[in-house]
């Protein structure tokens, strides 16, 4: 068995957040990356031989997980390729969709002779034993498997429904429905036969779903839902990302990070210990390493190299690496990027949040893109959005609420 990795997206949902970044390389949980979950999955699942399918900006993607090694996959009997769109003299073209990426490499896949291909989406956070899915896909005969889970009846819009039968026997699919009497979303993880998607890939469908799925689904071929009952977050969106990330750290998650028979494994930087300062005072929060805290820290998550000075506050927030919150200086209900800057005395997250509907994505919640920096004194509002590279130039002292502020040109004249 072979497993793809779909990391290709570029997660308009998550604004600035991917600006620079696929959704697969956004961090997550005070030390991680979103796609090292599914990367660990494989690991723990005995599956060493990896294709990882970028586009939007993969530099972030490729430098974090280069040959593989946190995830064993640096050695002779398997390994981890990253696959990007390419030019050849017939075919100029970027991946159209899921079922495309994968046919543009199909001779890469065929070549490695596997009998099944595991195709799985980078940006959900989980963990799963691949390995109890092929037992079904096999024990089943199906053509395809797919890992359905139970979801709230408020979610179902958001995601692909499927209908099955008491079999498992997948009866109908729907994608996004805004109403629906299924109760499972597919979790974009799909189990094929090589040969049927081989030659479903022929035409070269853009979606996997659509093309692939749906025909096998209406030629009568068994197309089998395998039920997780774990936990699983697709954190594709501002609100539903914030919300998982400040999960982490409530007395009972229902994500334990800290797992040592299914331990998350990442690129771990080398950091200095965390350092907590004469005035330091944190409660309920993640603190990663390299971290120094001289000032207040609740409910929050620090990742390696933050530094909180004396006399600041950071509440119900998310900071990115090396990330810099000045003397006295107030951050709450924030998402912070790496290198941001926030100025001595200065508030994120001030006023009360906008109540219009066109602002209701950002759940009252103010992001700063990365390299941004927040003068000494000013006030940003919620559900303001501060672009990446937005320096201390030109930046107003009051920010009003719901505010968009655009990223800086990395040179000058450009549009």
């Amino acid at each position: 068995m072979v497993g793809l990795v779909l990391a290709g997206g570029g997660g308009k949902a998550l604004s600035v957040l991917t600006a620079e970044r696929a959704v697969s390389a956004v961090p997550f949980g005070g030390k991680y990356r979103v796609i090292d979950f599914v990367l660990s999955n494989c690991c723990h699942s005995e599956i060493t031989q990896i294709g990882v399918l970028t586009q939007h900006a993969p530099a972030s993607l490729h430098d974090h997980i280069g040959a593989g090694r946190p995830w064993g996959f640096d050695h002779r009997d398997g390994g981890v390729e990253m696959l990007q769109p390419y030019l050849t003299r017939s075919d100029a073209e970027w991946y159209q969709g899921t079922a495309h990426a994968i046919a543009r490499n199909w001779d890469r896949i065929e070549a490695l002779g596997a009998a099944r291909v595991l195709v799985l989406s980078g940006d959900q956070v989980y963990r799963m034993d691949y390995r109890r899915m092929l037992m079904v896909h096999e024990r089943r005969g199906a053509t395809v498997t797919l890992a359905v889970t139970r979801v709230l009846p408020q979610e179902s819009r958001r995601f692909g429904m499927v209908q099955f039968d008491r079999e498992g026997r997948v009866t109908r699919l729907e994608e996004k429905p805004r109403r629906t009497e299924a109760t499972h979303a597919s979790m974009g993880v799909y189990l094929f036969e090589t040969a049927a998607l081989g030659e479903l890939l022929r035409d070269r469908p853009a979606d996997l779903v659509a093309g692939v799925i749906e025909p096998l689904l209406k030629a009568g071929e068994v197309v089998h839902a395998h039920e997780f009952t774990g936990y699983w977050d697709d954190v594709g969106t501002v609100a539903s990302y914030y919300r998982a990330n400040l999960e982490l750290i409530a007395p009972a998650p229902r994500l334990e990070l800290l797992n040592a028979r299914w331990p998350v494994l990442t690129r771990d930087e080398e950091r200095p210990p965390v350092h907590l300062g004469e005035h330091a005072d944190v409660e309920e929060s993640l603190v990663a390493n390299g971290c120094r805290v001289d000032g207040r820290v609740r409910r929050s998550l620090l990742f390696p190299g933050a530094v909180v000075e004396r006399g600041a506050e950071v509440t119900d927030s998310i900071v990115y690496p090396d990330t810099r919150i000045g003397p006295g200086a107030k951050v709450d209900r924030a998402i912070l990027d790496k290198h941001a800057t926030v100025g001595a005395g200065a508030v994120v997250g001030w006023g009360d949040a906008p109540h219009a509907p066109a602002h209701a994505w950002l759940d009252g919640l103010t992001l700063i893109g990365k390299d941004a920096g927040i003068p000494a004194g000013a006030r940003v509002g919620r559900g303001v959005v501060v672009g990446v590279h937005a320096g201390f130039e030109g930046l107003p002292r009051v920010i009003v609420a719901g505010s968009m502020l655009p990223s800086r040109a990395w040179y000058e004249g450009r549009v």
